[in-house]
């Protein structure tokens, strides 16, 4: 059944209270506050509570956003029948955020594809929903962001940025060998976080084979020391998951 149009004067009067976007499903709701015979007061205690429930979801969209975090690396997204293994009492923990509220960093280690940046991006999510702030680069684009800024003379502000977040996700770490200045930035993002910030980070090597990729032998072994010795591990084996995304004929629907 159509829904009646709304008067032009309550039209415009949401509009001048930035109201507009309950214009859509006003129709509806005072067509069941109608049949339900409500109250005036319960009546607009629903419609705009329809209106808070949307501009929190929007704020955590564009804080989501602003993180860079991927809005389809979620939880609700993750595949159960994926051929992976990994400790899932220690992932259930990991999702209540304590590690975030105590300053403990999570090292998701595993080979290519078996959703380790899937897992790091869902923990990025919940944490912007607790109101936290977050920020997700890869391991590349962090040494860019601090390279770029010591062109414009900005880098100490840019550190203490990258200090002050809650939590920082750190994506294919330890690809390669980095330079000496690299080494050294990310000696200092350690250090200064060490118990006052937490770090995801996800990574193919083991730490142990961190060492041989770092220019400075004393800074390797202390960032080394640090970090690991503040995070949970998270090992995940088994098939890659792209495989299963992998386009086929006879996955083309008839």
């Amino acid at each position: 059944m159509p829904q009646p149009d709304l008067p032009r004067d309550l039209k415009t009067t949401l509009k001048a209270l930035k109201l507009g976007k309950l214009l859509p499903v006003l129709p509806e709701r005072l067509r069941i506050a109608r049949e339900r015979g409500l109250d005036p007061a319960d009546v607009l205690l629903l419609v705009l509570g329809d209106e808070v429930q949307r501009r929190n979801s929007q704020r955590i969209r564009n804080r989501a956003r602003r993180a860079m975090l991927d809005p389809q690396r979620v939880f609700d997204a993750w595949d159960p029948s994926a051929k992976v293994t990994y400790d899932q009492h220690l992932l259930d923990e990991l999702r209540t955020l304590r590690f975030v509220e105590e300053h403990h960093h999570v090292l998701l280690m595993g080979p290519v594809g078996v959703g380790k940046t899937m897992l790091a991006h869902a923990l990025g999510h919940l944490a912007v929903q607790r109101g936290w702030s977050v920020l997700a680069l890869t391991a590349d684009q962090l040494f860019m962001r601090l390279k770029a800024s010591r062109l414009d003379d900005t880098h100490a502000a840019e550190l203490r940025r990258l200090v002050a977040l809650d939590l920082l996700l750190i994506d294919d770490f330890a690809q390669r060998r980095l330079d000496d200045m690299e080494t050294a930035d990310l000696y200092e993002l350690v250090t200064a976080r060490h118990r006052k910030g937490s770090i995801v980070l996800t990574t193919n090597r083991d730490p142990s084979e961190w060492l041989g990729l770092l220019a400075d032998p004393l800074l390797a072994q202390a960032l080394v020391d640090r970090f690991t010795n503040n995070a949970y591990d998270v090992v995940i084996e088994g098939e890659s998951y792209r495989r299963r995304q992998k386009p086929s004929l006879s996955r083309r629907p008839s």
